[in-house]
């Protein structure tokens, strides 16, 4: 992350600082000299002209800046007709290959194809997304594809060699046209409690049980899929690390320990300061932050705390929305809504589709109708449409 430093300009008058004044001498003004201007009359030559800075939104719709904000589950092993027709149909941006594929490389550029084939807002190119962090979390497998380890048993390698791995394991999703890894997770379980923690130390998803270990790996990861020109999202800020059940499968799933200073929120900040330009906010409610709300409904978690005291200026992506337990009880319009009013960059609609028409119904009235909402729709394209292109 490219640390912004504002100089600050000290005006001095050379005279008045550095000598003293001498006595003052009482002189007549002198008398105008025929064919002098009058200096009351006087035009100055006009400066440069100042050329205001192009609109990059100029001429896109409401819909199509919408599309650009969502991110729609494709099933890679059926996938569903609404999927594919939302990236014409609902300008979608942003796909995510869900579920497993065992068919191995070309079957699934295949289907990449089919999506990025189609023509799409303003020529932009499309995010295509996945999960593929190892062990018992990747999506991808067979031809064209290693077998990728747990990130627990990636967290006994060095950060050098992880770092050549998945430099090779970038280049497999790279082939199969895959540009995004929703990975690596930077959450730290507890040793000790690591089998209770349902979302991440029971599938051996941590890098291990303390920052020490998790930073470093998390960077090598995360570096290696850069080198293959994939982009990672680190995840699942403010972490999951600390949480019994899982968001995706049980309701009301609440962290009362982790807070601003906890060893979660460090290992994020961690990323940041490494550079990373794209992070995954939980469903999670955390009360020593904000009780009110799951995570990626809350401004105290991604306006307050990840933008503002963090200092990131990346994009922002919600777990998904579309089918976890954990926000059953919101309408998938008002999920959306929420999550962009916090501060969240793209909603992510992974495992069932057929809410994203809903979805963008919703953002589009209300960005139509709220000037302000508008305006927070507006900076979220900039920044994913920053990111698709590889800008800071």
């Amino acid at each position: 992350m490219r640390r912004r430093v504002v100089p600050v300009l000290l005006l001095c008058l050379l005279a008045g600082c550095t000598a003293s004044p001498g006595p003052t001498t009482t002189t007549s003004a002198p008398a105008p000299t025929t064919g002098s201007p009058d200096p009351a009359t006087t035009t100055s030559a006009p400066g440069p002209t100042t050329t205001a800075e192009p609109d990059p939104l100029a001429g896109w719709t409401i819909e199509e800046k919408v599309g650009q904000i969502v991110m729609v589950g494709v099933n890679l092993a059926h996938p569903q007709p609404a999927s594919i027709s939302s990236v014409t149909d609902q300008h979608v941006g942003n796909v995510f290959l869900q579920n497993r594929s065992s068919a191995g490389t070309q079957s699934v550029l295949d289907l990449v194809h089919q999506l990025t084939d189609q023509p799409t807002s303003h020529g932009t190119p499309l995010f295509v997304g996945v999960d593929q962090e190892g062990g018992q979390v990747q999506s991808l497998t067979g031809p064209g594809f290693s077998t990728i380890p747990s990130a627990l048993d990636q967290g006994a390698m060095s950060p050098a060699d992880l770092s050549r791995s998945a430099t090779t394991w970038g280049a497999e999703l790279a082939a199969a046209g895959v540009n995004l890894n929703l990975a690596p997770v930077a959450d730290v379980p507890s040793e000790a409690a690591a089998a209770q923690n349902a979302p991440i130390g029971h599938y051996e998803r941590a890098f291990g049980y303390s920052l020490d270990t998790v930073g470093p790996h998390a960077d090598a990861f995360a570096e290696g899929m850069a080198a293959s020109g994939v982009e990672t999202a680190v995840k699942h800020f403010p972490g999951l690390g600390a949480v019994t059940a899982n968001p995706d499968t049980a309701a009301n799933v609440t962290d009362t320990t982790t807070g601003p200073g906890s060893v979660q929120i460090e290992s994020f900040t961690h990323a940041i300061l490494r550079g990373t330009r794209m992070i995954m906010v939980s469903t999670a409610i955390y009360t020593q932050i904000d009780a009110s709300a799951p995570a990626a409904f809350s401004p105290v978690v991604v306006d307050q705390l990840l933008r503002k005291t963090l200092g990131f200026d990346g994009v922002v992506i919600t777990d998904d929305l579309s089918a976890a337990a954990q926000v059953a009880a919101w309408s998938p319009g008002d999920r959306a809504v929420d999550a962009i009013s916090a501060g969240c960059d793209i909603v992510l609609a992974s495992k069932d589709p057929t809410v994203l028409p809903e979805m963008v119904g919703a953002l589009t009235t209300k960005a139509e109708s709220d000037p302000a909402f508008a305006a927070l729709v507006d900076a979220a394209v900039l920044r994913v449409l920053a990111a698709r292109s590889g800008r800071p």
